[in-house]
């Protein structure tokens, strides 16, 4: 992915070297020397990432990310120190200044290149959640986020998978005093018990003896219960086609044997606090969002809703010359479905396909229900070509598994047609794209239904 990364050094070498490797990987860079320069360029453009040097005249590195967590503009930017310091205590000091994560000189290109990428897809998901908790706040349903939501929130409860008695005995005696540790040697106990309990963190060994440690990691993210739960990975020297995949499965954050514990603990200490500000702001959305805002059907957001929060996605998308598509949805012969089996058989159908939706698309994407049996989903980052293929898969999920409905619990064969629509053009305005998707929506129906049909205007 793509993101704005702002690296802030006194030192040009070392702003040079940073450059080259962010902008060979796609990254658009800017660059500051010093402490108030970098607070300057945050006022008038918000970047997705920072990479801040400690060791800075003036204005030291601990400061300038301080006044950045203390402004309500920029505390929720992703802050990386850059620092030749490796005590416990430095590591600690920029924890509690907000830093989100740490990068040690001289930095390793893999760390580099992960860690960025990592804090840039957690700030799109920030953002997100975000723009949906102040369009329900523009919309009168909601206060104010207010201030101190940052806070790392007391102890953490982590839990250890690590077969080596050695190994788990230092890492818990790095985390005990300022966490509650429960240790596992096995991945199927791990399976088992991290749904059921409300766990702030997952430390993963990749080189348990007779279990493989990254399909742990595959299978928790794969269950509703622990889909947001953060994972750290300990991994061996060497291993980077391993925390490679681990990273992209979405694994969080990885410590390298032999493990640093001032190290640990900070990176734990972030992962916790980061946890319980998504655990936040999601709680925000769930309490706040009222009636008036969602379909009380299949409990998806509303016409109105959309009709106020896909302008503020458009805006965003057009400003950073971000991708946005539109899928449109409608189920084929409806009003035959309840001639035959009655109006409830109609109502579970909807609320199944309501379900189906949610579980074939990510956190950030946008469902709504528009009324009748028609459905529309907005995805932010996403091309056209990459919103057909989600549309082909949520159309074989309806098509392929008949639906459960009624009292009599009756199996009820469903398929739908859908349109996709993308933001491509410099006159296209939301109404523009929705009356595109809308245009494939009709192809889609006059060709046969059960299809998925993308605008080629």
């Amino acid at each position: 992915m793509t993101a704005r990364v702002l690296i802030v050094d006194d030192m040009l070498a070392n702003l040079k070297l940073l450059e080259a490797r962010l902008t060979a990987e796609y990254f658009t860079v800017q660059t500051a020397s010093n402490g108030a320069d970098a607070l300057e360029t945050c006022s008038q453009d918000l970047p997705d990432v920072i990479l801040l040097d400690v060791m800075m005249p003036g204005m030291d590195g601990f400061e300038v990310c301080r006044r950045l967590k203390s402004d309500l503009r920029t505390q929720h930017v992703p802050v990386v120190m850059v620092t030749a310091l490796d005590q416990p205590s430095d590591l600690l000091q920029g924890l509690e200044a907000g830093a989100d994560d740490f990068l040690t000189k001289p930095v390793n290109d893999l760390a580099l290149i992960t860690r960025v990428k990592n804090l840039a897809r957690l700030k799109l998901l920030t953002d997100e959640m975000l723009m949906r908790a102040n369009t329900e706040e523009q919309m009168g349903n909601a206060a104010s986020l207010g201030e101190g939501v940052f806070s790392a929130g007391g102890t953490g409860r982590i839990l250890l998978v690590e077969d080596r008695e050695g190994a788990a005995s230092r890492i818990i005696g790095a985390l005990k005093p300022d966490n509650d540790v429960v240790h596992m040697t096995g991945p199927e106990q791990a399976l088992l018990l991290a749904p059921c309990e409300d766990f702030d963190l997952l430390i993963v060994s990749l080189n348990l003896q007779d279990a493989d440690g990254l399909r742990l990691c595959s299978q928790l993210r794969s269950l509703d219960r622990t889909r947001h739960l953060p994972i750290m990975i300990v991994v061996e020297p060497g291993e980077e086609a391993r925390l490679h995949r681990g990273l992209d499965m979405g694994v969080n954050d990885y410590v390298v044997r032999p493990v640093n514990t001032g190290e640990l603990l900070a990176r734990v200490r972030t992962q916790v606090k980061r946890k319980r500000y998504s655990d936040y702001l999601r709680s925000r959305l769930e309490q706040t969002v009222e009636l008036a805002v969602l379909d009380p059907l299949t409990g998806l957001h509303n016409r109105r809703y959309l009709s106020t929060h896909l302008e503020t996605l458009f805006e965003e998308s057009a400003q950073r010359g971000r991708a946005l598509s539109v899928l449109l949805i409608d189920v084929d012969h409806f009003k035959c479905i309840n001639d035959t089996y009655g109006h409830d058989v109609g109502d579970d159908v909807l609320r199944e396909l309501a379900l189906r939706l949610r579980r074939n698309i990510r956190g950030i994407d946008l469902a709504c229900r528009l009324g009748g049996e028609e459905f529309v989903v907005v995805m932010p980052d996403t091309s056209i070509e990459s919103a057909f293929l989600v549309g082909e898969r949520l159309r074989q999920c309806i098509a392929t598994t008949p639906f459960i409905a009624g009292a009599q619990h009756k199996a009820v064969n469903v398929t739908a047609s859908m349109g996709v629509a993308a933001l491509e053009y410099e006159e296209d305005t939301p109404g523009l794209i929705l009356k595109r998707a809308d245009q494939a929506l009709y192809c889609a129906k006059r060709d046969g239904r059960n299809r998925v049909v993308a605008d080629a205007a």
